[in-house]
C-alpha cells in the first residue's frame, strides 16, 4: 500500500539448546586427537563449558562411549550411548530429539549427513561441526 509504514520487530530467540555430536566435532580438525581420544573428549568438554557459560546456551555433548576417566561438568550435560558401537552416538542423539516435546528448539551440531537428515525430519536444526568448532575453539 502506498504510504504504509513497515514495522520491523527483532525477536531474540534466547539461548539455544544444543545437542553436540562429540566425536564429530573433535574429528572436524586434524590436530592429533586420535592419539588420545579421552583427552580430546575432556578438552572438548572444557571448551563447551566455557562456551555455554558465556553464551547461555544449554549444551549436551553426546559421545559414543563413556570417557575414561569419567568426566563431570556442572555447566553442561555429558551423555553417551548406552552401548558403544558404530553410529551409537548418532542413535542416542536421534532418540533424544525424538523424545523431546519441542524438537524445533534443538540445534544438533554434526556434519554426519545421515544424522542431519534424520534430525531435520524430526524438526531439529543442524549446524556443521567444523564451523561450530571454529566458534568455540578458534585455531
Amino acid at each position: 500500500m502506498p504510504g504504509a509504514a513497515l514495522t520491523v520487530v527483532y525477536c531474540d530467540p534466547g539461548p539455544m539448546r544444543l545437542l553436540v555430536d562429540g566425536m564429530n566435532v573433535i574429528g572436524s580438525r586434524p590436530d592429533g586427537w586420535w592419539r588420545d581420544r579421552d583427552r580430546a573428549m575432556a578438552l572438548l568438554v572444557d571448551r563447551l563449558e566455557r562456551w555455554s557459560a558465556s553464551s547461555g546456551d544449554d549444551v549436551t555433548v553426546v559421545f559414543e562411549r563413556r570417557p575414561r576417566p569419567p568426566i563431570a561438568s556442572p555447566v553442561i550435560e555429558i551423555a553417551h550411548a548406552p552401548a558403544p558401537g558404530p553410529n551409537a552416538a548418532d542413535d542416542e542423539i536421534v532418540r533424544r530429539v525424538r523424545a523431546d516435546p519441542d524438537p524445533r528448539s534443538i540445534r544438533v551440531v554434526t556434519s554426519d549427513h545421515v544424522l542431519t537428515d534424520l534430525v531435520h525430519g524430526l524438526g531439529a536444526t543442524v549446524e556443521p561441526a567444523a564451523g561450530f568448532r571454529d566458534r568455540i575453539d578458534p585455531a
